[in-house]
């Protein structure tokens, strides 16, 4: 219980602090978005947190329509060891989204999701509806967990990991989680950010 009060604590505190630090840039970032491309600021994304499909909320970094348009690239995608989809230079990305996803801005909005109780901000990642279905038997239970906007794969490979080890670092998390393991990662992600904005 205690460990629960710490951690939603956290969230709170961390979500604010990260929007607070963002609220300025929010302008920029807002008006440099529709500069670039038709469509909203904010992209909304279905997930899975705590069992639940969840929409989580992103600075748009793709053209509109991106998600319809991903069928078509089925035959791009360089992920072939499980159900995620990654294409390196991937041609929906545009010009902005690049800075954007490099320096890690388009993730920001998540932290409302923190606020809401939706994500924590530190836990297995989020996935996709159509993802999860694919988990094998033995990480099943993953889903059911509470997502986090950073976590224990994130820092540690992050989209570049093999999809079995991607899940064994989750469900180590899990299965360890603790309020000192949840500021290392939290600590790891800022350095992340500041010196290498592609490893989260």
């Amino acid at each position: 219980m205690l460990h629960r009060i710490l951690k939603r604590l956290i969230d709170i505190v961390g979500a604010i602090a990260g929007l607070l630090i963002i609220l300025p840039f929010l302008p920029l970032i807002a008006l440099s978005i529709k500069m670039n491309s038709s469509g909203p600021v904010f992209v909304v994304l279905d997930r899975v947190s705590r069992g639940k499909r969840i929409s989580i909320y992103k600075f748009r970094s793709m053209i509109a329509g991106a998600q319809k348009m991903k069928n078509g690239l089925i035959n791009l995608n360089e992920r072939n060891d499980g159900p995620f989809f990654k294409i390196k230079k991937d041609p929906r990305v545009t010009g902005v989204g690049r800075i954007l996803r490099k320096l890690k801005l388009d993730e920001f909005p998540q932290l409302l999701n923190v606020l809401t109780g939706e994500l924590s901000l530190v836990g297995p990642r989020p996935h996709e509806p159509e993802e999860i279905l694919n988990y094998p038997s033995a990480f099943r239970h993953l889903p059911l967990a509470k997502a986090g906007a950073t976590g224990l794969s994130q820092v540690s490979g992050a989209s570049g990991l093999p999809f079995l080890k991607e899940l064994e670092l989750d469900d180590y998390y899990i299965k360890n989680q603790s309020i000192g393991l949840d500021l290392k990662i939290l600590l790891k992600t800022l350095w992340i950010l500041i010196s290498d904005p592609h490893g989260v």
